[in-house]
């Protein structure tokens, strides 16, 4: 929907800070020019390699250092999204990646007037979804923490910048209410709407999504508007428990209502059973990975690729 704005450009994201991030302490010194140009060189290739196309975008190395206006990753996260807007014809931009939110400090003091977009989504169907997905955790004890400290640090965020800045979205707000709340959408970012915007399975960037992956699917489809509370049905009564008892108050914040534990009436969970969780969320995990497309796996290794690659040049000058 993003991407269909005239004025903005909102690409798959390559997750440059997530995947960067970690490997940065290795890098050492950035304020020396070589050091700094091979972080730059390998966040291009990051992006070169993303399992989505940045169609018709080239990097080149030296235009961007020159758009950096400090040598860290943030400026040059932000100068790699900068060319591609300018390539697009765009006068903004927006990076999706959902690990933006574990970078806050870094992005916003560079990034001193950026405006965010919070999407979140009853954690109960986010497990579901990831259960069934190709990439990420599989036992609900496992997305449950991943969720709560997300939403956690997004709701820090909320309270700290006024709402010319941070724009909350429920997801079921969203494809119930699709076109108000896309109204809203567009003049927090001060940009025009256009019905065009719900016309965003049909555009090219959703089909080359969903042929990337099947994670990315339901892009090709209109807004499906009873895509909710599906954990009631496809849940077990545990692992709503075991969600509640783990994100419970996160939960409560949104204002989503539980089901399955009373507030207040919470217990932790034993060593024992936590080890019994994550023998089992490794067990899932490696079974999705036997299970995913092998085209879609042979793209996103090419990332993955990359980074043992750094990791291991890395190694080698330690």
């Amino acid at each position: 929907m993003l991407n269909q704005i005239g004025d903005l450009a909102a690409p798959h994201s390559p997750h440059i800070l997530q995947r960067m991030m970690p490997l940065l302490p290795s890098y050492g010194d950035l304020s020396q020019t070589d050091t700094f140009t091979l972080l730059v060189n390998d966040v291009c290739r990051l992006v070169e390699l993303n399992p989505v196309p940045w169609e018709g975008v080239n990097l080149d190395t030296k235009e961007v250092i020159s758009l950096c206006r400090e040598r860290s990753l943030v400026a040059i996260f932000a100068s790699v999204y900068d060319i591609m807007a300018q390539t697009w014809g765009a006068q903004q931009w927006c990076c999706k990646s959902l690990a933006n939110v574990y970078y806050l400090p870094e992005i916003t003091a560079y990034l001193e007037n950026a405006k965010f977009i919070y999407l979140y989504r009853d954690g109960r169907d986010v497990a579901v979804s990831f259960k069934k997905a190709v990439v990420g955790e599989k036992h609900f004890y496992h997305i449950a923490q991943e969720w709560a400290k997300a939403q956690g640090l997004a709701l820090q965020m909320r309270s700290r910048l006024s709402p010319e800045r941070f724009f909350s979205i429920s997801y079921e707000t969203l494809i119930s209410s699709p076109e108000t709340t896309l109204q809203d959408l567009c003049n927090f970012l001060g940009v025009h709407y256009t019905p065009e915007i719900l016309d965003f399975h049909q555009s090219q960037e959703a089909s080359n999504a969903a042929t990337s992956s099947s994670l990315w699917s339901n892009v090709t489809q209109p807004v499906i508007k009873q895509n909710t509370k599906k954990f009631l049905q496809e849940a077990t009564d545990e692992e709503i428990l075991i969600f509640e008892l783990v994100a419970g108050d996160v939960l409560d914040a949104l204002g989503y209502e539980r089901v399955g534990i009373l507030k207040g009436k919470e217990i932790k969970f034993s060593s024992s059973a936590i080890a019994k969780f994550n023998a089992i969320n490794q067990s899932l995990k490696a079974e999705a990975r036997q299970t995913m497309d092998p085209e879609d796996l042979k793209r996103r290794d090419r990332q993955a690729t990359l980074l043992k690659e750094i990791k291991a040049r890395q190694t080698v000058v330690a």
